[in-house]
């Protein structure tokens, strides 16, 4: 038993996923400075402006009103961090192009002002007319204003597992997500000059296996392992606050409410690749689907091969080749007409073995015709003959399957289909009532002409 190559699968598998202790924080770990977002980089290497603006935060607060979600009763531990004002002040300082001030514990900078004046005035030895007077304080020309207003939990949630004879193991996913609103406002007249909304998923993943086995009579082998990982809630904050930053940092830009101190086809460059990301998330979804109008090219045309399995009078059948040509024609972004001709053999064994060709026409529709891979269902009529172009019947088919799109010109298939034959002659014998019928099981690649070929817009 041991000595079974699945066993020794398992065994491989089980110790692979105890990689994840090599390297455990069983010590007491020292502190560090804050870990750095993939929008901090992004923040930090932006251009520079001319002259910083002079930004006042009172409150960037929480405004989901959630708790921490916990399966033993209600707790009071917020669900998303308190401190987001501290988050925003850090990103603006980081990006170079504001200088914040303190407006959120104003009052305690107001008290502690007056407590250096009263000190001064009562405790001075002698007044001296040349002493600095206490400085004014800076006025902001701009307030950032928002919060974060939402926090969803379990938009996604999914997994896998097996066990075979006690051996096995799975694992597990859940994705949240945090929403952030950041908008700036005009101190002079109050006006809105611009608003920005960013997101960021969470995502949490477990990963565990385990093994159950009596080795003999009376030894039991058991063995458990497994990890979890969950994305820091303020990580995901952060970014999203940074990411918003350098959203109001552009926009501002593009509509001239600030100058850049770089060279022009550098600003030119950088908000090119803002725009891009921006168009590319106007069209995305929930769940990061894509909705560009057509993925796929107005013509297409496709290759594939596969098996075909007879059902018919004989008993015992067995798997055939088959080969499949096709030309698409998309009238939608959802419906398509395909033309194909197919070579296929059928047989049973030891009684049949023949070829034939047919010649199809179906309806296809893509189920999520937007998406990168999606389900198709497809129903049609047809034509087949043997080699010698007898034996001739006519036939309805009907199947499903699901596409890849590997680039915008190709497409991976996997289908099966049921072929109706209108004749009880296909395996060359007649008998009973019932017509015969064959199954066939396909794996192509569809190549779809170019984008300059595709839909007109609506």
């Amino acid at each position: 038993m041991n000595k079974s190559p699945l066993f020794l699968f398992l065994i491989i598998c089980l110790f692979s996923g105890c990689g994840a202790y090599f390297n455990q924080p069983v010590g007491v770990q020292n502190a560090v400075y804050g870990e750095r977002t993939p929008a901090t980089a992004k923040l930090v290497e932006m251009p520079k402006p001319k002259e910083q603006i002079v930004v006042g935060v009172y409150k960037f607060k929480d405004q989901t009103g959630q708790y921490k979600p916990t399966e033993l009763g209600s707790t009071f531990s917020t669900a998303v961090t308190q401190g987001a004002t501290s988050i925003l002040i850090k990103a603006l300082q980081d990006s170079k192009w504001f200088v914040p001030i303190e407006r959120e514990n104003l009052g305690n900078l107001l008290n502690e002002r007056n407590i250096i004046r009263s000190t001064r005035q009562e405790y001075a030895a002698k007044a001296d007319p040349n002493e600095a007077v206490l400085t004014p304080l800076l006025f902001a020309g701009v307030l950032l204003e928002g919060g974060i207003i939402s926090y969803d939990t379990n938009i996604i949630t999914g997994g896998f597992g097996a066990r075979y004879f006690g051996a096995g193991g799975s694992t597990q996913y859940r994705q949240d997500r945090v929403t952030v609103y950041l908008r700036l406002v005009s101190t002079s007249n109050g006006k809105i000059l611009n608003t920005v909304y960013v997101s960021k998923t969470i995502l949490s993943q477990s990963i565990d296996a385990s093994l159950f086995r009596y080795v003999n009579l009376n030894r039991l082998l058991e063995v458990e392992t497994g990890f979890t990982r969950n994305e820091p809630i303020q990580m995901a904050v952060t970014e999203a606050i940074e990411k918003a930053v350098e959203g109001l940092i552009v926009d501002g830009i593009k509509d001239k409410l600030w100058e850049v101190n770089a060279p022009q086809k550098q600003v030119d460059d950088f908000v090119a690749e803002y725009d891009k990301e921006k168009s590319e998330a106007d069209l995305a979804e929930l769940y990061n689907r894509n909705i560009s109008e057509n993925k796929r090219g107005r013509f297409g045309l496709e290759a594939s091969g596969g098996i075909a399995v007879m059902q018919g009078d004989y008993p015992s059948p067995e798997p055939k080749p088959m080969v499949r040509g096709a030309v698409k024609f998309f009238f939608n972004p959802a419906f398509n007409l395909s033309a194909s001709t197919n070579a296929f053999k059928v047989g049973n064994t030891g009684r049949l073995d023949a070829g034939y060709v047919s010649l199809d026409l179906n309806l296809e529709c893509l189920i999520l015709p937007r998406d990168v891979v999606t389900p198709f269902v497809f129903a049609g009529t047809g034509i087949e003959f043997n080699k010698k172009a007898e034996n001739l019947h006519s036939k309805a088919q009907f199947g499903a399957g699901v596409e890849y799109l590997v680039s915008s010109n190709f497409g991976v298939k996997l289908y099966g289909e049921y072929n109706i034959a209108f004749s009880d002659n296909v395996d060359y014998i007649v008998s009973g009532v019932r017509d015969d019928f064959y199954y066939r099981v396909g794996l192509g690649l569809t190549y779809y002409f170019p984008k300059a070929t595709n839909y007109k817009k609506k």
